[in-house]
């Protein structure tokens, strides 16, 4: 990603410098030696940091902090020039735990299958998993986030941990040890404060961080392997036996009740619980960071555990980020077995990539935060596009203009398409809500108003977001629709004010329309100089208490008049947007 680079004395740091230092620390570096980067080349030294998921439904924009922080991290390492990669594990090989919502309930019988062999009940994927990971790999493109997948459904069926596995159950009492001295701790779950947000509270209720629940009775209770069912594909297994001399593990499923013997030496049929598995990959890749959620890094929960049983592999537990959850306004849940959450592909159909990007670059993962689809939205572009002028000026570079940075470009993608001719997304939403979204007519106005452009693509891509967002984000309540005949009543029962109103309004309208062309100013001039003119002042003079009265009873008029409301979008451009043919036909009646 190419950055300014200044001094290190006026170098801004955030969270992600922090975190790219510890992740260097772990490989065995000094962040401060400005040789790091040349000495892991030639050892041959390349820093992992590690995200993973379980595809088990929608990747909401609570999941999506799982990569982008991991993402954000990789990128500052490569501006570094430190040997660097992202990996991704897609948990595909974890058991499908309940149907959500809106499937069919016959899909209850694949429940305890693995995702990546759960069938797509939409029929568009392989697979349950395949499915939802798709729409994400799209999103992370656009974004321009690129990472190297793991999928451990191929991981584990081809026999890749068999050593690791073996390793397990031969140190299954000191791990029983470890996970039984944290299990006298309470979890997070158990008491969730009457404060935290709903959509905190749906994902510790659906975590799996804290799983440790014995699934049998006996010495296999806390077995650290669990096969799936030779002839149902379930994990609903009680296991009778194991061998450790031969590695037979027999097993009755009690969902078909038939019984088998898998040899774990060579027949991969199953995998570690998750609370082992976790420490193990950490081993197994080298990884040096990898964040994870709150709910993981609660008492007893996997981080706190794997720090001990990735020791059991003579390995030690990454550096360690823990991220606070993103909420969505007027959504009562996050958890993606729930369905129905807003997707990172949701987003990016109204916020533009480097957009997207900096809300999760701007705070510290352990900032919680929510994305609001509402009229937030509006004010989002106008911070946003605050913030590109003040980092044009490299005097006023600090840790915001660093966010921007990183949120604008990446090492992969180079500068993330932003508009060539930026416009307000105000206005484009404003004008988009009053010409039913026609591309070809909002270009037209948006020239008009001042915002100079050779064509539609040089709006793109806010354009189309901006027409997305008003016309499926709005409630078709706050939509403006303009009237197709005039207010005959409300004209009819019109005061002797209003109608010297409409009739200086009728009269001075023309002459914002120069040789046929609008005056965005001249618009507004009159639109708000004809109560001045009713009292007897001039156009440019300043309104008295009395006149900024008459301006709001006047806009109110006018708004009914042009769209059978209260209020819509300003005034000015409305006006602008219909054309005077238009506003004199539903002003004056004819």
């Amino acid at each position: 990603m190419a950055r300014r680079t200044d001094s290190p004395a006026t170098e801004p740091t955030d969270w992600v410098t922090r975190a790219a230092d510890d992740a260097v620390r772990h490989a065995g570096g000094d962040p401060r030696d400005a040789g790091v980067a040349a000495a892991f080349a030639e050892a041959g030294t390349v820093v992992t940091c590690a995200s993973g998921i379980s595809p088990s439904g929608p990747i909401h924009l609570g999941n999506l902090r799982e990569f982008l922080t991991v993402h954000l991290v990789v990128e500052e390492l490569r501006r570094r020039g430190v040997p660097t990669r992202h990996l991704h594990s897609w948990d595909d090989f974890d058991r499908f735990r309940k149907v959500p919502a809106g499937v069919d309930p016959s899909w209850a019988t694949h429940v305890g299958r693995p995702l990546s062999a759960v069938p797509d009940p939409w029929e568009c994927h392989a697979s349950w998993a395949e499915h939802f990971k798709a729409p994400l790999r799209a999103a992370l493109a656009e974004m321009g986030c690129t990472m190297e997948e793991v999928d451990q459904t191929e991981r584990y069926t081809a026999g890749a941990y068999t050593d690791q596995v073996l390793h397990a159950i031969e140190r299954r009492d000191a791990i029983e040890a470890v996970l039984a001295r944290h299990r006298t701790k309470k979890p997070v779950a158990d008491d969730v404060p009457a404060d935290v947000p709903a959509e905190e509270a749906a994902v510790l209720e659906d975590s799996v961080a804290q799983d440790d629940e014995p699934t049998q009775g006996g010495d296999l209770a806390r077995f650290p392997y669990k096969p799936f069912c030779r002839t149902c594909g379930r994990d609903t297994v009680t296991l009778t036996s194991y061998d450790d001399a031969t590695t037979d593990l027999a097993y009755t499923c009690d969902s078909c009740g038939d019984s088998h013997v898998t040899n774990v030496r060579t027949q991969p049929e199953g995998k570690l619980v998750w609370k082992v598995d976790w420490p193990m990959r950490w081993s197994v890749e080298g990884v040096d960071f990898e964040p994870g959620g709150v709910d993981h890094a609660s008492p007893g929960s996997s981080y706190t555990v794997g720090k001990e049983i990735v020791k059991l592999y003579g390995g030690r537990a990454p550096s360690f980020v823990g991220y606070s959850f993103v909420g969505v306004a007027g959504m009562a849940k996050m958890s993606s077995s729930k369905g129905g959450v807003p997707t990172a592909a949701d987003a990016l159909r109204v916020l533009e990539a480097p957009v997207l990007r900096w809300l999760y670059a701007r705070r510290q993962p352990k900032q919680a935060f929510t994305v609001d689809f509402g009229p937030e939205v509006v004010r989002l572009y106008d911070e946003w596009d605050a913030l590109g002028r003040k980092a044009a000026d490299p005097a006023k570079r600090d840790a915001q203009v660093l966010a921007f940075e990183r949120a604008s470009a990446t090492s992969s993608a180079g500068t993330l398409p932003t508009p060539p001719v930026v416009v307000p997304f105000r206005t484009l939403s404003s004008i988009a809500d009053v010409t039913a979204g026609s591309a070809d007519q909002i270009s037209r106005l948006v020239g008009d108003l001042g915002h100079e452009h050779s064509s539609v693509a040089d709006l793109e891509p806010r354009l189309s977001r901006a027409i997305t967002w008003t016309h499926e984000f709005v409630p078709a309540e706050d939509r403006t629709t303009v009237r197709t005949t005039p207010d005959r009543e409300l004209l009819a029962g019109l005061g002797d004010l209003e109608r010297q109103w409409l009739h200086l309004f009728l009269e001075h309208l023309p002459s914002a329309w120069t040789d046929g062309s609008p005056d965005l100013d001249r618009v507004t001039t009159v639109v708000y100089g004809v109560p001045k003119l009713a009292r007897g002042l001039g156009l440019d003079d300043q309104p008295t208490d009395e006149v900024k009265a008459d301006q709001k009873a006047f806009f109110r008029l006018l708004y009914r008049l042009l769209v059978g409301a209260e209020r819509g979008p300003r005034l000015p451009t409305l006006v602008l947007a219909l054309g005077p043919e238009t506003v004199s036909s539903l002003v004056q009646g004819a």
